[in-house]
């Protein structure tokens, strides 16, 4: 790994905000870095308040899906709530079916099946609006390029309304209305809402039309705050607002579904990491492993027992999950070996067996061993489909589009994407994908990087200060958890390799007379560069430890040297 030390800001600026503040400059310094550099800033920082959040009327098209949406409503107009199988799609179906519930008798929801119809707007969804007599559907996290499809049902009779986060094509799908901050022609101000915050401005803006007040909407930021953190989209403006209130949600008073899914799991206070690590991997699993409308039932049930019987099932499904992952990524790994691509600028892999359901979360594991662009591939119907990760810094979704001749469809982010393409198309692919990235791609993006906030002497891990740092909080992109570095540390003689396969590292470093316990995640290797008193630095994150009922502070290691 690359060690980046960032930048210092300005000083004199650091030594003012700590005045205004009363904080050491350290927890100055880590602020500046943020963009945060007055008392008014901080307070907004440390105190997101949901008056904040923008109009949602400054969203373009935003007063024609009201329109529409009311329409339907007082003509008693059925309504189908789409959206897409993964978290970000049937939160999104959860908040916006669940929502509308309260105004109308007449909703239904609809999750594509992710075998049959694949991602986003399906004919077979269409399909089942006009059997059902179904007059406007409102696409959540899926749409933005169903240019064909939602011309398809307008000739069946059929309106959508499109509220997507994904970046639109050459032109945009004649809807009654298309809700998406990263049109050209739209000017909401903050741009990286998820699909689930799209849907949450939606109603919002329906809510003021009724009279009621942002706090009436409290219960539905769970959803909203789960969606973000699965969705990797930053943590700053709304967002950011968004997380923190939809914590204390989840914190405080969470839907019976989280209730459910949260029964077995004894933590006081979940952190944004908890609903990426604990809560997300279940939602998705209903998904990958069966149908996503088993993770929306869940989210919606009111009855507690009927929760704890889904719940048990998605458990089930989340199991089968880590098996298919376990075992495909160990054929991927081995396909690679076979090859000989380890001299590859990408990593391009097929098997036409693999579980569809799992090759998103291999291609991570992959792009985790490999760190270049990746792609997995497997067997759909009579095409291929592939699911691609990214390394920091590169656009994966421009490299993907100067492939487009081979492709079939494709869409996503900067450093995750979905695409479909022939078989017969899928070599010429390969190579024109890795020709595209080594003509593109910065070598020095393909080793992975550890951005290094500030140096910090053990001494300066207080309880005091650690306090702090925690209200930096929900970190994410844009926001991540700060980086120290500290050198010349040593082992105290009890450091050991724990976990399966002893890939983990636990010990106890001192300077200076201090001591504090340290666990290195997948750092088993780098045992031996501590032992025999030998000194060494460590980058690392500052977190709890509980043992025993006793809670004391740790360095969560990232990397020795």
């Amino acid at each position: 790994m690359k060690w980046t030390l960032q930048e210092s800001p300005d000083n004199d600026t650091i030594v003012q905000l700590a005045k205004a503040l009363n904080v050491d400059m350290t927890i100055a310094l880590l602020l500046v870095q943020r963009g945060v550099t007055t008392f008014d800033q901080a307070r907004s920082f440390f105190r997101p308040s949901i008056e904040e959040l923008h109009d949602p009327f400054l969203m373009k098209d935003m007063d024609m899906a009201v329109r529409r949406i009311e329409k339907a409503i007082s003509s008693n107009e059925n309504i189908l709530v789409y959206g897409d199988y993964d978290v970000d799609g049937t939160t999104s179906v959860a908040l916006m079916s669940s929502y509308l519930k309260t105004r109308s008798s007449q909703i239904a929801t609809y999750i594509p099946d992710r075998y049959a119809e694949g991602y986003g707007v399906s004919y077979a969804g269409i399909e089942y609006a006009h059997d059902n007599d179904i007059t406007l559907i409102v696409a959540l996290d899926c749409g933005i390029k169903a240019i064909e499809k939602v011309a398809y049902a307008k000739s069946k009779g059929i309106d959508f309304i499109i509220c997507d986060h994904h970046r639109p094509g050459d032109s945009i799908p004649d809807a009654a209305a298309v809700l998406d901050p990263k049109r050209e022609d739209c000017a909401y101000p903050y741009k990286e809402l998820c699909g689930c915050g799209v849907g949450f401005k939606l109603i919002q803006a329906l809510a003021i039309g009724t009279g009621q007040t942002i706090s009436d909407l409290f219960p539905y930021l769970d959803l909203v705050a789960t969606a973000i953190g699965a969705d990797i989209v930053p943590i700053t403006g709304e967002n950011r607002i968004l997380a923190h209130y939809g914590l204390q949600v989840i914190n405080s008073s969470p839907r019976i579904g989280f209730k459910a899914m949260l029964s077995e799991v004894k933590k006081e206070m979940l952190t944004i990491t908890d609903l990426v690590f604990i809560i997300a991997p279940r939602i998705n699993a209903a998904g990958r492993m069966k149908h996503g409308l088993h993770a929306v039932n869940l989210l919606t049930e009111q009855n507690l027992e009927i929760a704890l019987q889904y719940a048990s099932e998605i458990e089930a499904y989340n199991s089968d999950r880590k098996d298919a992952d376990k075992s495909i990524t160990e054929e991927a790994l081995d396909q690679i070996s076979k090859n000989q691509e380890k001299d590859r600028l990408t990593t391009v892999v097929y098997k036409e067996d693999w579980h569809k359901g799992v090759i998103g979360i291999v291609a991570s594991r992959l792009t985790e061993t490999y760190y270049r662009p990746t792609l997995v591939f497997t067997k759909s119907g009579d095409i291929l489909a592939a699911s691609a990760r990214s390394v920091k810094g590169f656009d994966v979704y421009n490299a993907l589009n100067a492939c487009s001749e081979h492709i079939e469809q494709f869409g996503g982010h900067k450093y995750a994407a979905g695409l479909t393409l022939k078989e017969e198309n899928y070599l010429l692919f390969k190579q024109k994908f890795e020709e595209v990235v080594s003509e593109s791609i910065d070598k020095e993006l393909l080793t992975p990087e550890i951005t290094i906030n500030t140096s910090l002497e053990l001494a300066q891990i207080t309880p005091k200060f650690y306090r702090i740092l925690r209200q930096f909080a929900p970190f994410g992109p844009g926001n991540m958890a700060p980086v120290f570095m500290t050198e010349e540390l040593q082992d105290t003689g009890y450091a050991k390799c724990v976990g399966a396969d002893e890939k983990h590292l636990k010990c106890k470093v001192k300077k200076k007379e201090i001591v504090i316990g340290a666990i290195g995640f997948n750092l088993g290797t780098k045992y031996n560069l501590i032992t025999d008193q030998k000194y060494f630095k460590a980058a690392y994150t500052i977190d709890e430890n509980v043992w025993n009922g006793e809670t004391s502070l740790q360095l969560k290691l990232k990397d020795l040297i």
